[in-house]
Protein backbone atom coordinates (compact mmCIF):
# COMPACT_ATOMS: atom_id res chain seq x y z
CA UNK A 1 0.00 0.00 0.00
CA UNK A 2 1.38 3.41 -0.96
CA UNK A 3 1.58 6.06 1.69
CA UNK A 4 1.20 9.81 1.29
CA UNK A 5 4.99 10.02 1.58
CA UNK A 6 5.43 7.64 -1.37
CA UNK A 7 2.98 9.61 -3.49
CA UNK A 8 4.70 12.85 -2.59
CA UNK A 9 8.12 11.42 -3.46
CA UNK A 10 6.83 10.17 -6.83
CA UNK A 11 5.32 13.56 -7.58
CA UNK A 12 8.63 15.21 -6.72
CA UNK A 13 10.44 12.90 -9.12
CA UNK A 14 8.07 13.71 -11.97
CA UNK A 15 8.23 17.45 -11.36
CA UNK A 16 12.00 17.33 -11.12
CA UNK A 17 12.42 15.46 -14.39
CA UNK A 18 9.90 17.64 -16.19
CA UNK A 19 11.69 20.75 -14.96
CA UNK A 20 15.01 19.39 -16.19
CA UNK A 21 13.42 18.53 -19.54
CA UNK A 22 12.16 22.08 -19.89
CA UNK A 23 15.67 23.41 -19.28
CA UNK A 24 17.05 20.92 -21.81
CA UNK A 25 14.61 22.15 -24.44
CA UNK A 26 15.95 25.62 -23.79
CA UNK A 27 19.36 24.24 -24.79
CA UNK A 28 21.57 24.72 -21.74
CA UNK A 29 20.97 21.98 -19.15
CA UNK A 30 23.76 19.82 -17.84
CA UNK A 31 24.21 17.78 -14.68
CA UNK A 32 27.33 18.33 -12.61
CA UNK A 33 29.85 15.68 -11.52
CA UNK A 34 31.87 15.42 -8.32
CA UNK A 35 35.33 16.30 -9.68
CA UNK A 36 36.40 19.73 -8.40
CA UNK A 37 38.38 21.54 -11.08
CA UNK A 38 41.34 23.48 -9.70
CA UNK A 39 42.20 20.98 -6.98
CA UNK A 40 45.30 19.99 -8.98
CA UNK A 41 47.84 22.22 -10.70
CA UNK A 42 51.64 22.31 -10.77
CA UNK A 43 53.26 18.85 -10.54
CA UNK A 44 49.83 17.19 -10.68
CA UNK A 45 51.53 13.97 -11.85
CA UNK A 46 53.80 13.75 -8.80
CA UNK A 47 53.10 11.89 -5.56
CA UNK A 48 54.31 13.41 -2.29
CA UNK A 49 57.42 11.82 -0.68
CA UNK A 50 57.15 8.42 0.98
CA UNK A 51 56.61 7.92 4.71
CA UNK A 52 54.72 11.20 5.06
CA UNK A 53 51.28 12.14 6.32
CA UNK A 54 49.87 15.43 5.03
CA UNK A 55 46.97 16.99 6.93
CA UNK A 56 45.37 19.78 4.94
CA UNK A 57 42.54 22.30 4.83
CA UNK A 58 41.30 23.27 1.35
CA UNK A 59 39.41 26.41 0.48
CA UNK A 60 37.55 26.39 -2.85
CA UNK A 61 35.61 29.35 -4.22
CA UNK A 62 33.86 29.52 -7.60
CA UNK A 63 32.03 32.49 -9.05
CA UNK A 64 30.05 32.26 -12.29
CA UNK A 65 30.15 35.28 -14.60
CA UNK A 66 27.83 33.85 -17.30
CA UNK A 67 25.88 30.82 -18.49
CA UNK A 68 26.89 29.65 -21.98
CA UNK A 69 24.63 27.87 -24.48
CA UNK A 70 25.38 25.17 -27.07
CA UNK A 71 27.09 27.75 -29.31
CA UNK A 72 29.23 29.14 -26.51
CA UNK A 73 27.21 32.38 -26.46
CA UNK A 74 25.86 33.97 -23.30
CA UNK A 75 22.50 32.46 -22.40
CA UNK A 76 22.51 34.38 -19.12
CA UNK A 77 24.83 37.20 -18.09
CA UNK A 78 25.80 37.87 -14.48
CA UNK A 79 23.94 34.94 -12.86
CA UNK A 80 25.15 36.08 -9.42
CA UNK A 81 26.07 32.51 -8.47
CA UNK A 82 28.91 31.46 -6.18
CA UNK A 83 29.92 28.13 -4.66
CA UNK A 84 32.39 27.44 -1.85
CA UNK A 85 33.87 24.31 -0.29
CA UNK A 86 36.09 23.76 2.73
CA UNK A 87 36.85 20.86 5.04
CA UNK A 88 39.69 18.76 6.40
CA UNK A 89 41.67 16.01 4.73
CA UNK A 90 44.61 13.69 5.18
CA UNK A 91 46.92 12.01 2.67
CA UNK A 92 49.42 9.27 3.50
CA UNK A 93 52.21 7.89 1.32
CA UNK A 94 54.01 4.75 2.52
CA UNK A 95 57.24 3.01 1.56
CA UNK A 96 55.23 -0.09 0.62
CA UNK A 97 55.77 -0.91 -3.05
CA UNK A 98 53.25 -2.15 -5.63
CA UNK A 99 54.68 -2.68 -9.13
CA UNK A 100 57.62 -0.52 -8.07
CA UNK A 101 55.37 2.35 -6.98
CA UNK A 102 54.78 3.80 -3.53
CA UNK A 103 51.29 3.15 -2.16
CA UNK A 104 49.24 6.04 -0.80
CA UNK A 105 45.68 6.95 0.22
CA UNK A 106 43.64 10.12 0.84
CA UNK A 107 40.38 11.12 2.53
CA UNK A 108 38.57 14.47 2.58
CA UNK A 109 35.53 15.41 4.68
CA UNK A 110 34.10 18.54 3.06
CA UNK A 111 31.40 21.15 3.59
CA UNK A 112 29.83 23.12 0.73
CA UNK A 113 27.67 26.21 0.34
CA UNK A 114 25.47 27.01 -2.70
CA UNK A 115 26.15 23.60 -4.27
CA UNK A 116 25.81 23.73 -8.06
CA UNK A 117 23.80 20.69 -9.20
CA UNK A 118 23.65 21.64 -12.87
CA UNK A 119 22.98 24.76 -14.89
CA UNK A 120 20.60 26.25 -12.35
CA UNK A 121 20.90 29.56 -10.52
CA UNK A 122 18.68 28.20 -7.75
CA UNK A 123 21.42 27.00 -5.37
CA UNK A 124 20.83 28.31 -1.87
CA UNK A 125 22.19 25.92 0.75
CA UNK A 126 24.30 27.30 3.59
CA UNK A 127 27.57 25.57 4.54
CA UNK A 128 26.72 21.90 5.12
CA UNK A 129 28.26 18.45 4.84
CA UNK A 130 28.74 17.54 1.20
CA UNK A 131 29.87 14.34 -0.53
CA UNK A 132 32.93 12.61 0.96
CA UNK A 133 36.06 12.04 -1.13
CA UNK A 134 38.04 8.82 -0.55
CA UNK A 135 41.09 7.75 -2.53
CA UNK A 136 41.89 4.21 -1.31
CA UNK A 137 44.60 3.62 -3.92
CA UNK A 138 47.31 5.94 -5.19
CA UNK A 139 50.47 4.64 -6.81
CA UNK A 140 53.45 6.90 -7.47
CA UNK A 141 56.64 6.32 -9.45
CA UNK A 142 59.68 8.63 -9.34
CA UNK A 143 62.29 8.65 -12.12
CA UNK A 144 65.16 10.97 -12.99
CA UNK A 145 63.25 13.05 -15.56
CA UNK A 146 59.64 12.07 -14.95
CA UNK A 147 57.18 11.15 -12.22
CA UNK A 148 54.04 9.08 -12.78
CA UNK A 149 50.91 8.60 -10.72
CA UNK A 150 47.82 6.38 -10.93
CA UNK A 151 44.86 6.43 -8.56
CA UNK A 152 41.29 5.33 -7.94
CA UNK A 153 38.95 7.55 -5.98
CA UNK A 154 35.28 7.54 -5.04
CA UNK A 155 32.79 10.17 -3.95
CA UNK A 156 30.31 8.95 -1.34
CA UNK A 157 26.83 10.61 -1.34
CA UNK A 158 26.98 11.85 2.25
CA UNK A 159 25.59 15.30 1.47
CA UNK A 160 21.88 16.12 1.70
CA UNK A 161 20.00 15.43 -1.53
CA UNK A 162 16.31 15.48 -2.42
CA UNK A 163 15.21 15.50 -6.04
CA UNK A 164 14.02 18.96 -7.01
CA UNK A 165 15.23 20.71 -3.83
CA UNK A 166 17.17 23.98 -4.06
CA UNK A 167 19.13 23.47 -0.82
CA UNK A 168 20.96 20.22 -1.64
CA UNK A 169 24.53 20.05 -0.31
CA UNK A 170 25.41 16.83 -2.16
CA UNK A 171 24.88 15.41 -5.64
CA UNK A 172 22.95 12.36 -4.46
CA UNK A 173 24.97 9.79 -6.40
CA UNK A 174 27.92 7.44 -5.98
CA UNK A 175 30.85 8.38 -8.21
CA UNK A 176 33.87 6.32 -9.29
CA UNK A 177 36.95 7.99 -10.78
CA UNK A 178 40.24 6.77 -12.22
CA UNK A 179 43.25 9.08 -12.71
CA UNK A 180 46.64 8.84 -14.38
CA UNK A 181 49.26 11.49 -14.95
CA UNK A 182 52.87 12.53 -15.23
CA UNK A 183 55.22 15.36 -14.35
CA UNK A 184 58.08 15.89 -16.80
CA UNK A 185 61.31 17.57 -15.65
CA UNK A 186 63.43 19.51 -18.15
CA UNK A 187 66.68 19.68 -16.17
CA UNK A 188 68.66 17.49 -13.77
CA UNK A 189 67.75 19.59 -10.74
CA UNK A 190 64.02 19.11 -11.53
CA UNK A 191 63.35 22.82 -11.19
CA UNK A 192 61.51 23.27 -14.51
CA UNK A 193 58.50 21.00 -14.99
CA UNK A 194 55.30 20.36 -16.92
CA UNK A 195 52.45 18.16 -15.67
CA UNK A 196 49.18 16.64 -16.85
CA UNK A 197 46.69 14.54 -14.88
CA UNK A 198 43.69 12.94 -16.62
CA UNK A 199 40.68 11.80 -14.53
CA UNK A 200 37.68 9.83 -15.79
CA UNK A 201 34.53 9.97 -13.65
CA UNK A 202 31.77 7.36 -13.88
CA UNK A 203 28.54 8.40 -12.18
CA UNK A 204 25.71 6.34 -10.70
CA UNK A 205 22.01 7.20 -10.59
CA UNK A 206 20.81 10.00 -8.35
CA UNK A 207 19.10 9.03 -5.11
CA UNK A 208 15.45 7.92 -5.49
CA UNK A 209 15.49 8.66 -9.24
CA UNK A 210 16.62 7.10 -12.52
CA UNK A 211 18.51 10.27 -13.47
CA UNK A 212 22.12 9.59 -14.44
CA UNK A 213 24.90 12.10 -15.00
CA UNK A 214 27.16 11.33 -17.96
CA UNK A 215 30.80 10.29 -17.66
CA UNK A 216 33.25 13.18 -17.30
CA UNK A 217 36.88 13.58 -18.40
CA UNK A 218 39.00 16.19 -16.59
CA UNK A 219 42.60 17.17 -17.44
CA UNK A 220 44.66 19.39 -15.11
CA UNK A 221 48.27 20.47 -14.82
CA UNK A 222 50.74 23.27 -15.30
CA UNK A 223 54.13 24.57 -16.39
CA UNK A 224 56.24 25.83 -13.51
CA UNK A 225 59.56 26.64 -11.91
CA UNK A 226 60.88 25.54 -8.51
CA UNK A 227 63.00 27.90 -6.43
CA UNK A 228 65.00 26.87 -3.34
CA UNK A 229 65.15 29.56 -0.66
CA UNK A 230 68.50 29.46 1.18
CA UNK A 231 69.48 30.47 4.71
CA UNK A 232 71.57 33.55 5.42
CA UNK A 233 74.80 31.60 4.99
CA UNK A 234 73.48 30.09 1.76
CA UNK A 235 74.47 26.64 2.95
CA UNK A 236 71.04 24.97 3.20
CA UNK A 237 67.52 25.54 1.89
CA UNK A 238 64.87 26.88 4.26
CA UNK A 239 61.95 26.67 1.88
CA UNK A 240 60.74 25.57 -1.53
CA UNK A 241 58.75 27.90 -3.78
CA UNK A 242 56.79 26.73 -6.84
CA UNK A 243 55.24 29.16 -9.30
CA UNK A 244 53.86 28.96 -12.81
CA UNK A 245 50.94 28.76 -15.21
CA UNK A 246 48.19 26.18 -14.69
CA UNK A 247 45.24 24.94 -16.74
CA UNK A 248 42.26 22.64 -16.74
CA UNK A 249 39.93 21.09 -19.31
CA UNK A 250 36.70 19.18 -18.73
CA UNK A 251 34.48 17.30 -21.18
CA UNK A 252 31.19 15.43 -20.75
CA UNK A 253 32.00 12.16 -22.53
CA UNK A 254 28.53 10.57 -22.45
CA UNK A 255 25.18 12.33 -22.34
CA UNK A 256 23.15 12.84 -19.18
CA UNK A 257 20.13 10.53 -19.07
CA UNK A 258 16.85 11.84 -17.68
CA UNK A 259 13.76 9.58 -17.83
CA UNK A 260 10.53 11.47 -18.47
CA UNK A 261 7.07 9.82 -18.31
CA UNK A 262 5.61 9.02 -21.75
CA UNK A 263 8.50 10.68 -23.62
CA UNK A 264 11.15 8.19 -22.44
CA UNK A 265 14.87 8.83 -21.92
CA UNK A 266 15.99 12.39 -22.67
CA UNK A 267 19.68 12.97 -23.40
CA UNK A 268 21.12 16.48 -23.31
CA UNK A 269 23.95 17.93 -25.37
CA UNK A 270 27.40 17.38 -23.89
CA UNK A 271 29.20 20.28 -22.19
CA UNK A 272 32.86 21.27 -22.00
CA UNK A 273 35.06 24.02 -20.59
CA UNK A 274 38.66 25.17 -20.38
CA UNK A 275 40.59 27.37 -17.98
CA UNK A 276 44.01 28.96 -17.60
CA UNK A 277 45.55 30.74 -14.63
CA UNK A 278 48.42 30.86 -12.17
CA UNK A 279 49.64 29.09 -9.04
CA UNK A 280 52.11 29.87 -6.30
CA UNK A 281 52.88 27.62 -3.35
CA UNK A 282 55.51 27.64 -0.65
CA UNK A 283 56.79 24.88 1.65
CA UNK A 284 58.66 25.92 4.80
CA UNK A 285 61.12 23.14 5.60
CA UNK A 286 61.64 23.99 9.27
CA UNK A 287 57.91 24.12 10.05
CA UNK A 288 56.98 21.30 7.63
CA UNK A 289 54.08 23.51 6.54
CA UNK A 290 52.90 24.58 3.10
CA UNK A 291 50.49 27.13 1.68
CA UNK A 292 49.29 27.35 -1.92
CA UNK A 293 47.03 29.56 -4.00
CA UNK A 294 45.55 28.92 -7.46
CA UNK A 295 43.43 31.11 -9.73
CA UNK A 296 41.92 29.93 -12.99
CA UNK A 297 39.87 32.03 -15.40
CA UNK A 298 37.53 29.89 -17.48
CA UNK A 299 37.25 30.06 -21.28
CA UNK A 300 35.42 28.32 -24.15
CA UNK A 301 32.47 27.09 -22.07
CA UNK A 302 29.65 25.26 -23.87
CA UNK A 303 26.36 24.34 -22.14
CA UNK A 304 27.57 25.35 -18.70
CA UNK A 305 28.58 28.20 -16.43
CA UNK A 306 31.79 30.12 -17.09
CA UNK A 307 33.60 32.06 -14.39
CA UNK A 308 36.61 32.08 -12.08
CA UNK A 309 38.00 29.42 -9.74
CA UNK A 310 40.05 30.19 -6.63
CA UNK A 311 41.73 27.48 -4.55
CA UNK A 312 43.66 27.94 -1.30
CA UNK A 313 45.35 25.04 0.51
CA UNK A 314 47.07 24.95 3.92
CA UNK A 315 48.88 21.75 4.95
CA UNK A 316 51.19 20.33 7.58
CA UNK A 317 53.44 17.40 6.72
CA UNK A 318 54.43 14.75 9.27
CA UNK A 319 57.48 12.72 8.27
CA UNK A 320 58.01 9.14 9.44
CA UNK A 321 61.35 8.62 7.76
CA UNK A 322 63.97 6.91 9.84
CA UNK A 323 66.83 9.25 10.65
Amino acid sequence: MKTKFDNHRQTTKILFTLALLLIYLCGSAQLKGGHILGAMGLQSGTQTPENTLSVYVPGYFYTASSLRDANGDKALANPDLTMSITGAGASYVSDFKIFGANYGATVLIAFAANTIQGNSVNATNSLALTDTYIQPVQLGWHNKRADFVFSYQMYLPTGKFTAGASDNSGLGMFMNEFSAGTTLFFNDKKTIHFSALASYEINGKKKDTDIKTGDILSIEGGLGKTFYMLNAAKTAPTGILNAGLIYYLQYKMTSDKIPVPIIGIVEGDKDHIGGIGAEINYYHIGCSTSAGFRWIGEIDAVNRFQGNTFFLTLAHVFSFKKK
